[in-house]
């Protein structure tokens, strides 16, 4: 099998990892719209707009599943997605929202999501959890931690002054959605700041989601990749090659 996973920038990688390291496919096509990050900033027409390019590109190959994994694309335009696309289309909060029931049967449970403004704003996880009974839940958008994820600093100083700036004052949440395919290389650090929570990442969140609703299931050695960018491929392929290792 043959998907195709689409984000803003790289931090669809991280989606990718998860699928890599349970075997889902034989290969697997990335197209990160590096030339216009981030979408978190972006509004709904926008981020539509976009989507459906990246749909076009992928046309271009013979794909099973196309897997958008980028929250804020999740939030606004995966039902634009789903009706344009040839092949199968998933997003990231549908997913992380049925991993999150999963894990935390507890209706009562305090819920933190953090994402971007596009994704917090769009309220979509809200609306997810609420059907699902779910009433006790906070969301926050820490927009400086996709910069500094993506300036590679992991743990440290900066790091963690950036999450005091963001949680002080938030109370111990049960589980924590993180809700930007970005945060889960700083899931340790985020952690340790809430050391009782559970955290939900989007990559196995989606593994789990693919091999329930779809189906796929781990049958495939040695994932080939094909990277594509919108704007310099040569640095998205040297980022894949330093978050993909095991």
């Amino acid at each position: 099998m043959r998907a195709g996973v689409y984000d803003s920038g790289v931090g669809g990688l991280t989606v990718v990892k998860s699928l890599i390291q349970h075997k889902l496919f034989d290969e697997i096509i990335y197209f990160g719209d590096t030339a216009r990050v981030p979408y978190g900033i972006k509004d709904k027409n926008t981020i539509t707009r976009y989507s459906l390019e990246a749909l076009e590109f992928f046309k271009n190959f013979d794909i099973d599943i196309m897997i958008a994994a980028c929250n804020s694309v999740s939030a606004y335009a995966i039902d634009e997605l789903k009706a344009n696309a040839p092949f199968k289309v998933s997003g990231v909060i549908k997913p992380g929202v049925l991993a999150l029931k999963n894990k935390i049967p507890n209706r009562e449970a305090k819920i933190l999501i953090l994402g971007t403004n596009a994704t917090i704003n769009s309220g979509k996880y809200e609306r997810l959890l609420n059907t699902h009974g779910y009433q006790n839940i906070e969301s926050l958008a820490p927009s400086l931690f996709v910069p500094v994820v993506e300036e590679g600093l992991f743990n440290g100083k900066v790091l963690e002054t950036v999450m005091r700036h963001y949680f002080e004052g938030i109370t111990q949440p049960d589980a924590i959605i993180l809700g930007c395919t970005h945060f889960p290389l700083i899931s340790k650090e985020i952690q340790k700041f809430f050391p009782k929570a559970v955290l939900i990442h989007s990559g196995e969140a989606v593994v789990e989601f693919l091999e329930d609703a779809f189906g796929i299931t781990e049958t495939h050695e040695n994932t080939q990749m094909k990277f594509f960018a919108s704007e310099n491929p040569d640095k998205l392929k040297e980022v894949a090659k330093r978050w993909l290792k095991d």
